[in-house]
Parts: structure tokens; sequence; C-alpha cells
């Protein structure tokens, strides 16, 4: 194993130490196996003792069969309970990770290149993947350290020699599961990345499937998909190999150990032995021993069918740890916002890209005084934008200051909370009209929404689809540009904030429709600090100052 590969290992496990403290019932579910442990030392001795008490007649075999029946009940029990704490610990640990990662994917660092598609899978598939580690692989790995030293010592009390015969096999036992295991490592890390990676692929171009339909690329798509499916059943065929491979292994050295016990357990009984012993088993001491034997080797055996679960959650932490890494740290700075508006100002402001050789923003000044608007004019690609997520905390801000008020943005990290947004692309999602403007505002009333609807100009909308409860899907089927736009709007006027920023509002609309639009938004940004990007010189008219962009680069 090579030194990055034990790093990231060391990284991973650290990181499931964290998970697994957040929530997992591992302790008593480990005690629950041990429990089933120690009712199959009481199986086998019920059943030893019965076999004995046959010759005495019924009366002598009950308290035997009692034992050995009381002890299968108690084991069934225990594997039970074991398995229903593993699986709520399981929930809940999952639970709180996937909290953790939406969180960190919704306040990722800017320029951050994960898409939605592998965060999506991270948030589903690979915290799930967390599921088996905490209600499987942690209580059998504690349990197989204690469980089997429990057996070893009731056997050694029938028959130190059988105990001793158990104790020999158990080596090469150990030593095949440590080779299976580091086989199975590295094929079992590839079958995992490889599947989030095509869960996340798959993700995306579901969420682009218009654009693909458009440009009739599907053929092309789904041949691309078929080929990563292709990829990923040959590495999940590897890794069933390697994992019938090694259970072969395992079950080879668990079979001759009892076969070794039984051959010594009968010829003592016999008299046969070719070696003197210092024992002499008689019958039940003979049964008791030949019907623990396996259970020596049950924890073993539980701990590597569960081992699977240790690569798939050790590759998952991995990927989840680097979510959370890559998220924004939490604002130093908590400010306490006034009534009043608050102004803005940019001095020698830069925004640089992650992997972009060029700035997009280059020693920018301007300042918003309280009240006003201010449009940002200049060609695409001018930083028009940049500036607007800059203020939000989606862009990064490379050099400069930027002040709102008596705060410094670097502290505060981002003006969301007194300001309202409505970009290029509005969010629409599945529900109705009236849900969609209520995203600003999920506390207002069915008047409010209705009256900033009426203000965003979404009137004759309104009454051609049959009001604020009229349905529409994620992807605003039947909705024209212009009335997703007055949906942003009305979400925008909706919430009471000071600031308001918007960006292209008009773009991609007839002149009508943009002259319509621009006195909503005239309308909309009176008596608040109001940012917006345009390169429509109609929208910007409204302005009180206009910062050419194109002319400072």
């Amino acid at each position: 194993m090579t030194s990055i590969t034990k790093d990231r290992a060391r990284v991973s496990r650290t990181y499931l130490k964290e998970v697994v403290a957040d929530g997992g019932g591992v302790r008593t579910s480990t005690s629950l196996l041990l429990l089933d442990t120690v009712a199959a030392i009481g199986f086998a001795a019920g059943l030893a003792g019965g076999v004995v008490a046959v010759s005495s007649g019924v009366l002598a075999m009950l308290p035997w069969a009692v034992l050995a029946g009381a002890s299968g009940i108690g084991r069934g029990a225990c594997a039970m309970l074991a398995a229903r704490v593993g699986a709520r610990g399981a929930y809940r640990a999952k639970t709180r990770l996937r909290r953790r990662i939406v969180t960190a994917a919704l306040h990722r660092l800017p320029g951050s290149d994960a898409t939605t598609g592998t965060l999506m899978s991270a948030a589903v598939d690979e915290v799930d993947a967390i599921d088996g580690y905490v209600a499987r692989f942690l209580p059998a790995r504690i349990a197989a350290s204690i469980a089997p030293l429990i057996v070893l010592a009731a056997t050694a009390v029938a028959s130190p020699i059988a105990a001793a015969v158990l104790v020999t096999t158990f080596f090469p036992f150990v030593v095949a599961m440590i080779l299976a295991g580091g086989a199975a490592a590295d094929e079992s890390r590839r079958q995992f990345v490889a599947l989030a990676r095509l869960s996340g692929v798959f993700a995306d171009r579901i969420g682009a499937l218009p654009i693909v339909l458009a440009f009739r690329a599907e053929a092309r798509e789904a041949r691309a998909l078929g080929e990563a499916s292709e990829d990923l059943a040959r590495r999940t065929l590897g890794v069933l190999r390697v994992a019938f491979l090694s259970s072969g292994a395992l079950e080879f050295f668990a079979a001759l150990s009892v076969a070794l016990v039984a051959v010594y357990a009968g010829f003592n009984l016999l008299g046969l032995l070719p070696f003197p012993v210092p024992e002499t088993l008689t019958l039940g001491r003979a049964f008791f021993v030949l019907a623990l034997a396996p259970e020596f080797y049950a924890p073993m055996r539980r701990l590597a069918a569960a081992y699977h679960d240790r690569q798939a959650a050790e590759t998952a932490a991995e990927r989840l740890a680097a979510i959370e890494q890559a998220s924004v740290a939490p604002a130093t700075v908590v400010p306490t916002w006034p009534r009043t508006l608050p102004s803005i100002r940019f001095d020698s402001v830069s925004v640089r890209y992650d992997g972009q050789h060029s700035a997009a923003v280059s020693d920018v000044s301007f300042e918003v005084r309280a009240g006003t608007i201010v449009a940002l004019v200049g060609p695409s690609g001018s930083g028009k934008s940049s500036l607007l997520h800059l203020l939000l905390g989606l862009a990064p801000l490379s050099g400069g200051r930027v002040s709102i008020g008596d705060h410094d943005l670097a502290e505060i990290g981002s003006i969301a909370p007194i300001a309202a947004w409505a970009g290029q692309s509005p969010l629409i999602l599945t529900g109705t009209i009236g849900s969609n403007i209520a995203l600003a505002d999920p506390t207002a009333s069915a008047e409010r929404i209705a009256e900033v609807a009426r203000v965003a100009g979404l009137s004759p909308m309104l009454l051609a689809r049959g009001g604020l409860g009229a349905a529409i899907d994620a992807r605003g089927g039947g909705i024209s540009g212009g009335e997703r736009r007055r949906i942003a709007l009305a979400r925008a006027l909706l919430k009471p904030a000071p600031v308001m920023l918007l960006d292209e509002p008009t773009a991609h609309l007839d002149a009508d429709a943009e002259a319509r639009l621009i006195e909503v938004i005239a309308h909309v940004c009176a008596g608040r600090t109001t940012i917006f990007a345009t390169h429509s010189a109609r929208l910007a008219a409204i302005a009180d100052v206009v910062v050419d962009l194109g002319e400072i680069a």
C-alpha cells in the first residue's frame, strides 16, 4: 500500500469515527452479538447434555432440551435485535451526515468543480454507503475480537487439546482474511468510485435532457452511459470474483478446523489416537466441543462478510470529506443590520476563479449610495454577474475590499440575508405559481403573495392559468421567459430586503415585453439599494448611476 493510499485511508477512518460519534448504537449491537456467543455456548451445552441423557429417559433429557431451546430462542432474539439496533443507529448516523453534506453542498466554495449530479450522488448514494459500516461492520469487528476468546475459554474447560487445535488453525484463517481483504480493497474502491461517477453523470444528463434532445445528442449520450455502465459491470464482477475466492479460502480453514476437532474427539472417544494426550474425553465433553467448534469462527466469518461494507464506507468517506472541506467557512462576523438602507462600496475589487488564468474582474471601484439604483453595463465576460455573485458569496474576492455599510464583506461572507435576488435563469420548482413566489418568504400570507404578483405584472398570466394555485412543473412548461422573470421579481418584492440584486432581468425579451418589465423593475427597486447587470440601454436608463465595466477593464 502506497503512502498516498495510507494517508487516504487514515483520513477516511478519522472521518468515519466522527460520523459514528454522531450516532450509531454500535456498543449495544456489539453487546447483543456477544450475548449471541454466550447463548451459543448454552446451546452446545444443552445439545451435549441431551445426547448423554438419552439413555436415562425423557425426564433426564428435559432440562437439557429446555436449555438448548432457550439458548436457540435467545440466539435468534439477539441476532434480530442486533440487526435492528444497528439499522436504527445507521439511520441516525446517515441522517445527520446527510444534513452535513447537503449543507456543505449548498455552501461550497465559489468556483468548485463539483456538478449537481456528483453532489446529488454524494448526498444520496455515498451517504447510504455508511449504512453497512455502522450497522454491520463495526459491531462485527468489535465482536470478532472478543467472542472467539469466550468460545475458546469454554472449549478449553471441556478439552484443552481441542482448544489448542482451534488456536493452531486460527492463524492461517487470519492470514487468509488479511490477504483477501488486501486483494478486495483496491477492487472495491475502484468499483465504488466508478458507481459514484456514473450516478453523477446520469443525474447531470437527466437535468440537461432538453438540451440533449434539442441537439439530437441522445444517441451519443446513451452510448456513453452504456459504455460507463459496462465498465461498472466489469468492475463489479471483479469485486465479486475476489469476494468469492476470499470466502472460499475462509470457509476452507473454518471447515478444516471443525474437521480436525471432530477427528480428534472421535478418535479420543474410541481410544485410537496414534499419540498420547493428557485427557480422556467423555461423550458429553466430545459433543460439547464439536458443537462449539463452528462458533469459534462464526464472528470472524461475520466480519469477513461485512468487510465490503468497510471498503465502500471508506471510499465514500474520502469523497464526502472532500465535499465538506470545499464548503465555505462560517462567517467570522454575524452582523446586526440597521433599519436604514445600506450603502455598498467596491474598492479595487478583483475576482479570479480557481483554475482560471485571467481574472473575471480586475481593479473595479464604485459606490452604490443607500437607496440608489446602479446599473452595471459592459460586454459579455466583463464581470457584471461576478460582482453580483461576489456579494452573495458565490464568487471569490481575490483582491480589494467590499464594504456594506459599516461591515466588511470578507468578514461576513455574504449579504444574502438582506438581499433580494433575481438571476438570469429564475428557479422554478414543481408546485404552483404561488408556492414558487413564496420561496422568498414561506410565511407570507396568500393576500401578500397575490399583491406582489399583481405588482410584478403577473395578473394576465394568473387570469389565463387559473390563479396562484395553477400547477407548474420543474421545467416551467408553458411559462414564457418574461413570465419567469416576473415570478422572480415577485419573489424579490416579497422578501422584505433593503438590497435588490438583478442579473440581466430583461434578457431575451422582445421590445414590448421589455418595456412592460422595465416599468415593473422601476417600481420594485424604488426605495431599495439596487444593483443590476444588463445589456439593455433602456433598462440602464432608469438607474441613478451607470458603471461601464468595459471602460473600467
